[in-house]
C-alpha cells in the first residue's frame, strides 16, 4: 500500500495517476449505455461487436505513431491534450442517429483512447525514473476504480434522473476541468534523452517475449470483453431485468480490479512477478467457471473474482518487458503493449461474432479457453527459465 499513500499524500503522483481513473470513468458510462444505444439502433450482436472492433481499431491505429508525437510534443503535454480530446469525442456515440455514424464516432474515440493510454503510461514511467519511485501497479489500480466511479455512480445517475445524452456531457465536463487544474504538475515532463535516443530493436530481438505478449493479448482481451459485454451478459444469459442490477457486473470487476492493483506492487515484491501472474490466471480460470455456471450470485462473484486475478497481470507483464535482456525496456514495453492492445481490438468483436452464432454464454466460455491456454503458457515460461 506504500505506492497507494505515495500518490494521496502527493499530488506530483496524483495528478498523472488521475488520468487513469479519468479514462475509465467515460468508459465506465460508457457501459451503461451500451444496450440502450444497442436497441436505440436495432443491432444485433454481430453489428454491435464491429462496432466495439472500430472503437479498437482506432486504439490499434495510433500505436506506431504515438512514441515519435510523445518525443515531439512532450509526454506530459500529449498526456493532457489526449485527455481533453477524448473528453469531448465520447460525447459522439451517445448522439448517433446511424449505424454508421456510431462506427465512426467509436473510430474517432479509439484514437484519443490509445493515443491518451500509451502517453499517460509513459508519463509515470518517466515520473518513476526520474523519482526514483514505483507506483505503476497503483496507477493501473486508479484506471480500475474509475471504471467503479463511472459505472457504480452512474448506476443511481441512470435511474431517471438525466438522459444519457446530459449523463455523459455531465461526466466529460468533469473530466476535462479537473485533469486540465492537475496537469500543471506534469505538463512539462518529457521523456529522458536516453528513453527518446534508444536505437529500435528488430522483430527478432522481441522473441523473448512472445509468450509474455500472447498473455497481455489473452489479458486485454478478456478485460475489453468484460467492458463492453459485462451487462449484456447479466441482461441476456441470466436474464436479470433491472438496468441497475446489471450494471453491478462491471461494478464488482472494476472493484476487485483496483483493489487487486493497490496491493500489487507488495505481492509481486514477496511472490515475485512470475507467480503473481500465473496465480492471477489461474483465478482467472475459476472466475469465468463461475461466471459460465449461470446463476446470478454465481455470475456477480465470478465477475468480481476475475477482476482480482487479472488485476496484477498486465502491470506485471509489464515489468518483465521493461526487464528482458536484450530488449530496451520503451520498445519491450510497446511490443507487449501492442500485442495486447491487439487482443483488446479482436476480443469484443470475436465475442460479437460467436454470440450471434452461438450465444452470448458460449463467447464467455471461449474466453475460458484463451485464458486457460495462456496460463499453461505462463507456466511453462517459468519452467524453462
Amino acid at each position: 500500500m506504500n505506492s497507494l499513500q505515495l500518490i494521496l499524500k502527493d499530488i506530483r503522483y496524483f495528478a498523472p495517476v488521475w488520468t487513469f481513473a479519468s479514462l475509465n470513468i467515460l468508459l465506465g458510462t460508457w457501459v451503461l449505455y451500451i444496450p440502450n444505444i444497442k436497441e436505440n439502433l436495432a443491432l444485433n450482436d454481430a453489428e454491435l461487436g464491429i462496432a466495439l472492433f472500430c472503437y479498437a481499431m482506432g486504439i490499434l491505429v495510433m500505436i506506431p505513431f504515438i512514441s515519435s508525437i510523445n518525443r515531439k510534443v512532450g509526454v506530459g503535454k500529449y498526456t493532457i491534450i489526449g485527455v481533453v480530446l477524448f473528453s469531448l469525442v465520447f460525447i459522439l456515440p451517445f448522439w448517433t442517429t446511424t449505424y454508421i455514424e456510431l462506427c465512426i464516432s467509436l473510430f474517432i474515440v479509439g484514437i484519443f483512447s490509445g493515443s491518451t493510454d500509451i502517453s499517460m503510461n509513459a508519463l509515470v514511467s518517466e515520473v518513476e525514473r526520474t523519482n526514483k519511485v514505483n507506483f505503476m501497479s497503483a496507477a493501473h489500480g486508479f484506471f480500475s476504480l474509475g471504471g467503479v466511479i463511472g459505472a457504480g455512480i452512474g448506476s443511481f445517475i441512470l435511474v431517471g434522473l438525466v438522459s444519457p445524452k446530459a449523463h455523459i456531457t455531465i461526466v466529460a465536463t468533469f473530466i476535462l476541468l479537473t485533469n486540465l487544474f492537475l496537469s500543471r504538475n506534469y505538463i512539462k515532463i518529457k521523456e529522458s534523452e536516453h528513453e527518446s535516443s534508444e536505437t529500435k530493436t528488430s522483430i527478432l530481438g522481441y522473441s523473448p517475449l512472445i509468450i509474455v505478449a500472447f498473455i497481455a493479448f489473452a489479458i486485454m482481451g478478456s478485460e475489453g470483453a468484460i467492458e463492453n459485454w459485462s451487462k449484456l451478459y447479466l441482461i441476456d444469459v441470466v436474464n436479470v431485468t433491472s438496468e441497475k442490477v446489471a450494471g453491478y457486473g462491471f461494478v464488482f470487476f472494476s472493484t476487485t480490479m483496483a483493489l487487486g492493483r493497490f496491493f500489487g506492487d507488495g505481492i509481486s515484491l514477496k511472490f515475485g512477478s512470475e507467480n503473481t501472474i500465473i496465480g492471477g490466471s489461474i483465478l482467472a480460470i475459476v472466475s469465468y467457471l463461475g461466471i459460465v455456471s449461470g446463476g446470478l450470485y454465481s455470475v456477480l462473484g465470478g465477475f468480481g473474482l476475475l477482476g482480482l486475478g487479472l488485476s496484477v497481470i498486465i502491470p506485471e507483464l509489464f515489468r518483465i518487458a521493461g526487464q528482458t535482456e536484450g530488449v530496451s525496456p520503451s520498445g519491450g514495453i510497446a511490443f507487449v503493449s501492442g500485442v495486447g492492445f491487439l487482443g483488446f481490438l479482436i476480443g469484443p468483436v470475436a465475442m460479437g461474432f460467436i454470440s450471434n452464432q452461438m450465444g452470448l454464454k458460449m463467447s464467455f466460455i471461449a474466453l475460458l479457453g484463451v485464458i486457460i491456454i495462456a496460463t499453461f503458457l505462463a507456466i511453462l515460461r517459468k519452467v524453462m527459465k
